[in-house]
């Protein structure tokens, strides 16, 4: 069993919503394909894939069909995250009826929880830009309170995961990394969304995983800052290949966690 990671996916399989990336550059050109092909390469039926966020340009849950079925026929399981495109993301009890009734046996919610996945814990929810240079909105908007909305949904995300942490080490006497899937990044550049930095230094600076970023390849995918450790997982910024989430450690801080 292995953990990998790829976020950004912006699927468009279903032709009556068709709207592919391949007009934002040459990485973008037959992603889909390229995709398909660095997935099946690596990925088995017992492995799980994250994917934090902006998985299907699709604008209702009924016209995400193609695309979840797409994501479906691919090895392992998955564990999808909401992104800014999400805009078919409805309440977990719709979603999960709705793979069921169409029989997608091999996605699952990550939002506000936590999965223990080979003696490691993942959990995730999809944060937000507190910069307003980096947002796109219509009207006026509130962001104290989205930022302050989201910081909850972090920790509903990291209680779930201390639980099982607790758990694990009970039965095993072992005691498992905790990593945070979060598809906009808490840092970025001279962007600081300081609430979830605090809150992730709080709960004993898991790695944190995180997509949103596009474009910008000259710049390292992975980082230090304040201590936690950081990773871009968008799809294009890693050429449509997937990063493998390194096998569990035990960490010497784990006091703090769990």
């Amino acid at each position: 069993m292995a953990i990998y990671t790829i976020g950004d996916l912006h699927l468009s399989t279903n032709q009556t919503t068709n709207k592919s990336m391949e007009k934002f550059g040459k990485r973008w050109l037959g992603y889909t394909d390229k995709l398909l092909k660095n997935w099946k390469a690596v990925v088995t039926p017992s492995d799980t894939v994250v994917i934090p966020g902006d998985i299907s340009w699709a604008m209702k849950l009924e016209e995400a069909l193609s695309d979840f079925l797409f994501l479906d026929s691919l090895p392992g399981t998955k564990l999808i995250g909401k992104g800014n495109h999400d805009f078919w993301w409805t309440t977990a009890a719709k979603m999960n009826a709705f793979f069921e009734e169409n029989q997608i046996s091999t996605l699952r919610i990550l939002n506000n929880n936590a999965y223990l996945v080979d003696g490691q814990v993942v959990c995730g929810t999809r944060g937000w830009f507190l910069d307003e240079r980096q947002q796109v909105t219509v009207g006026s908007v509130d962001y104290d309170k989205i930022v302050n909305r989201e910081v909850i949904r972090l920790r509903l995300s990291l209680d779930s995961a201390m639980k099982l942490c607790e758990e694990y080490e009970r039965q095993h006497g072992i005691k498992p990394h905790v990593s945070v899937f979060l598809h906009f990044p808490p840092v970025w550049l001279d962007f600081i969304c300081r609430p979830f930095i605090d809150t992730l230094h709080e709960y004993g600076d898991p790695t944190c995983y995180f997509g949103h970023i596009h474009g910008m390849y000259n710049f390292p995918r992975e980082f230090s800052f304040e201590g936690i450790s950081m990773h871009l997982v968008s799809s294009d910024a890693m050429d449509f290949t997937l990063h493998r989430i390194p096998s569990a450690p035990i960490l010497p801080n784990f006091e703090k966690l769990c």
